[in-house]
């Protein structure tokens, strides 16, 4: 039973529906149920055609369920209009169902979820476990997603951006439950490169690819977080860097830049990198200068003046911190690093334990209160 092969027919086949008629929702509906029913089925009959064979079927299991929907009945699809089973058509809605699962009216999370569901395929359960959050809680996000969406056109332009924000959301996501986010993110996102011909798209691609590449040493025993500089580069994935710096070259060369390229700019060069101290800090703050100058992010900034206190010296690094939000997250984490690097424990080690008290995640936290208690501990020998 090739679970991956269904999994990357599924939008093909609610398009498919989509375009016959069928709302968003129920077609989506009628996909899962036609999913279970290839469970059952293709381990002792598969079938020559699976994308044709998933198409009849899931379109039966709409039709049983607009008749049996009595307050619908006007609506009812006749019978006579039943597909004959056959090859499926070779029309890929697989863009356009990103587009839909991305809406601009659907809350960030709702549209994660969603686009899980109908494009990547995951079933409710499995998101649920993903995000930790009860079956009953996800299962009501994704229903509200799909009401709202049910009334958009199939043939309305979407917005690639708004895509690649949510793919990069759920890549952010990394691993939790049963289903690994990040290398599902970086395979929906192979599925919207074969389907556009954006930069854009490449840009976050290889921005996936080279981070994912990193994370084998990213955590040590117990999920203790290992930061950049203390990784052992022997553990990343020199596969997956090459073929991420590969899409970015060909992004790069079409000479229309945005964010994701500028990102992934930034971690080829520390991929490139055999030691830290071997990392071009110059030509990375070049590239986050061109990130601020694209998106104005405060995060970017932040990040900025990290590699400035790299490249130019650690009070370089907190003059450009100085002119940032200090309410801003991880601000006091930089300025507890750049402090030590310039040599003042002190004022490091509070800002370290500071950090660690609105640090986003327990291994952040962890690590940030081990930084405060090494100075500590140097401090009081």
């Amino acid at each position: 039973m090739n679970e991956s092969l269904l999994r990357e027919l599924v939008p093909a086949v609610i398009g498919a529906l989509v375009r016959r008629g069928a709302d968003f929702a129920a077609a989506e509906d009628a996909v899962q149920d036609a999913l279970v029913e290839a469970v059952r089925v293709w381990p002792d009959d598969p079938p020559r055609d699976p994308k044709g064979w998933l198409v009849t079927v899931a379109w039966r299991k709409f039709l049983d369920a607009a008749r049996a929907d009595v307050s619908r009945r006007h609506r009812e699809v006749r019978v006579e209009d039943e597909p004959v089973p056959g090859p499926g058509k070779a029309v890929d809605d697989t863009l356009q169902l990103y587009f839909l699962c991305a809406h601009p009216s659907l809350t960030p999370a709702s549209a994660v979820a969603l686009t899980l569901r109908a494009v990547g395929g995951l079933t409710t359960r499995q998101i649920a476990r993903a995000y930790l959050v009860p079956e009953a809680t996800m299962a009501q996000r994704i229903s509200r997603a799909k009401r709202t969406v049910s009334g958009v056109r199939f043939n309305q332009p979407g917005d690639v951006a708004t895509v690649l924000r949510v793919l990069y959301l759920v890549f952010n996501e990394g691993y939790s439950g049963d289903v690994d986010l990040a290398a599902e993110a970086i395979r929906l996102t192979r599925r919207v490169a074969a389907t556009t011909d954006h930069e854009e798209v490449a840009g976050l691609l290889a921005l996936m690819l080279l981070h994912h590449a990193r994370r084998p040493a990213r955590t040590g025993p117990g999920g203790r977080l290992v930061p950049l500089a203390e990784q052992d580069r022997g553990l990343w994935d020199t596969r997956l860097i090459a073929e991420g710096v590969e899409v970015l070259q060909a992004a790069l060369i079409r000479d229309r830049l945005g964010e994701f390229q500028a990102q992934a700019a930034i971690a080829a060069l520390h991929a490139d990198a055999r030691t830290t101290e071997e990392t071009d800090w110059v030509q990375i703050v070049e590239w986050y200068d061109e990130l601020v100058r694209l998106t104005g992010s405060p995060v970017a900034r932040l990040n900025r003046a990290v590699a400035v206190g790299e490249a130019d010296g650690p009070r370089a690094g907190l003059a450009a911190l100085a002119e940032l939000d200090p309410a801003l997250p991880r601000h006091d984490a930089v300025a507890a690093y750049l402090h030590e690097r310039d040599g003042d424990p002190v004022t490091a080690a509070r800002l370290y334990s500071q950090a660690a008290r609105s640090a986003p995640s327990l291994p952040e936290r962890d690590h940030l209160t081990r930084q405060a208690a090494r100075l500590n501990a140097r401090l009081r020998g």
